[in-house]
């Protein structure tokens, strides 16, 4: 069988509501799903599992996790029934050694950041879904480190999808005002994440950008920006990488997705 080699995404999440709604992010998702080769499965990092050491899902069905509060009842009434890949699983264990990934059968499952996109590209749920957490305690170079040990995966068929948001402050978010103008801040970074993602330099730009006083600002805590090294990290220096849509919501809710491949 001939497998296309995959691309690899970044998609900006944003708020659980866009699960409900349709908007210029959430189209340019679906159409994502529609235009990219099906994948054989989806290897995902959200910005939502963050945790003390490496996980992978592992089980054979991921439930899904709602893991917000305050939305209305509909959200928290929808599944996203994808099965899980305990052998994608292992393998993603055995290509991260010497890195000690712990298999989760029962803890985890599909959160938000990543089922909240995926309802929208693949609202059938049949593509097999597992997730990889984001270590707490490791510095941005070992994030992106991984994203190149996971890089051929893409030649197996399979999607790596990171999920966070390059601009992530929510406690300066206009909320009532999803139009309103980007701070400087915001818009300072989002432009320099996007004019570094193909740079040659050495160390990797994009490693080093929440040292930053903008990427400080931008992230509070660096859980939602981490992502995209992953992603970039399956970056041969060839690919064209191209940016699917962008926009800030609210002033400091980048909405930045980012494919290479």
């Amino acid at each position: 069988m001939n497998i296309s080699r995959m691309p690899a995404l970044f998609i900006g999440h944003g708020s659980p509501m866009n699960v409900l709604g349709e908007n210029r992010y959430t189209n340019v998702w679906r159409e994502l799903g529609e235009r990219l080769p099906v994948p054989r499965a989806i290897l995902a990092i959200s910005a939502h599992w963050y945790t003390n050491g490496t996980a992978v899902t592992a089980m054979s069905q991921p439930r899904t996790i709602h893991d917000f509060r305050g939305f209305p009842q509909e959200l928290y009434e929808i599944q996203y029934p994808a099965k899980g890949s305990p052998e994608l699983a292992a393998l993603v264990q055995e290509m991260l050694e010497p890195v000690e990934v712990y298999a989760d059968h029962h803890q985890w499952g599909l959160d938000h950041g990543t089922w909240g996109i995926l309802v929208k590209m693949y609202p059938q749920a049949n593509i097999p879904v597992i997730q990889l957490s984001i270590d707490d305690t490791k510095p941005a170079t070992y994030h992106y480190e991984l994203g190149k040990k996971l890089a051929a995966l893409r030649d197996e068929g399979v999607l790596i999808l990171g999920s966070g948001n390059v601009v992530h402050n929510l406690r300066t978010m206009k909320r009532q005002e999803p139009n309103a103008d980007p701070y400087p801040w915001a818009e300072s970074f989002n432009h320099y994440v996007r004019d570094n993602l193909t740079s040659y330099e050495q160390p990797y730009p994009l490693i080093h950008a929440l040292d930053r006083e903008d990427g400080l600002l931008s992230n509070p805590s660096p859980e939602h920006f981490l992502p995209l090294l992953y992603i970039m990290g399956t970056w041969d220096r060839k690919e064209t990488v191209s940016i699917p849509v962008d926009g800030i919501e609210s002033g400091s809710l980048s909405m930045l997705s980012v494919q290479v491949g």
